[in-house]
């Protein structure tokens, strides 16, 4: 009896086994399979990514930075474009043509001493009256030149303002506009250039002024020493007064 229910038992679940086995089966594909989310490796990627653009960021920066650094050098580099060179040099030698055609004695160290021992110094006293006179006369002609030729350097120095107050201006305003350091020092030069040749003019008015008083003081030193001379001569005891015949009137005897 307990043989045949165990057989039946057998029997039966071999039968219902069957279906199972035959039936199709209800899994999930390979290509649907569930993703299994890690948060703590979506964080670390999210930081990741942070930190890439961060850096891409940076060297953005970086280059903008550099970029400008380069625009800032080439505007330090730029050369100024006001020279005013030309005008000053035109100055200078407007000057310069002036000293130089200086009268009677010129501004030269050798011609000075040559004129001082020939005209200035101890008068002769074999000099005849004529020597004396043409001597004074020359040195009267050597100080009138002299003041002259100062008159017209002052003239000459007076018609460089214009000039130089132009190129002030000028430069004054290349200075406040200029875009880099270079631009700024070159107007800086300039100026102190221009500074130059107004401390040029100042030295050639007072060289001519000076010269023209010293032939003033020259001409009365020797006036004074061909004086004295003139005076011991006119005391010189001579031949004196000599009578001799003179006839006022013909009366025809």
């Amino acid at each position: 009896m307990m043989l045949r229910r165990s057989r039946a038992a057998f029997v039966a679940a071999s039968i219902l086994s069957v279906p199972l086995a035959l039936s199709p089966m209800f899994t999930t594909p390979a290509a649907a399979q569930w993703v299994v989310f890690d948060p703590s490796n979506y964080a670390q990627n999210i930081l990741t990514a942070a930190r890439t653009l961060q850096s891409v960021n940076q060297q953005i920066t970086q280059l903008q930075n550099e970029a400008q650094m380069l625009m800032n050098q080439a505007r330090n580099l730029a050369s100024l474009p006001y020279s005013s060179l030309q005008q000053l040099q035109q100055s200078v030698q407007r000057t310069q043509q002036l000293l130089s055609q200086a009268q009677g004695i010129a501004f030269n160290v050798q011609q000075i001493d040559r004129a001082f021992q020939q005209q200035y110094g101890n008068v002769s006293m074999s000099a005849t009256d004529s020597q004396l006179v043409t001597d004074a006369r020359s040195r009267w002609q050597n100080t009138v030149g002299g003041l002259q030729d100062a008159m017209k350097v002052q003239a000459g120095v007076v018609g460089n303002i214009d000039t130089n107050r132009a190129q002030m201006s000028a430069l004054v305003g290349s200075s406040q506009s200029a875009t880099g350091a270079l631009q700024a020092t070159q107007a800086g030069n300039q100026l102190l250039a221009l500074q130059a040749q107004q401390l040029a003019d100042l030295t050639a008015v007072v060289a001519a002024n000076g010269r023209a008083q010293a032939l003033t003081e020259a001409e009365r030193a020797a006036a004074a020493e061909q004086g004295r001379e003139q005076r011991r001569r006119f005391l010189t005891p001579g031949t004196g007064y000599q009578p001799g015949n003179a006839q006022m009137f013909n009366n025809g005897n």
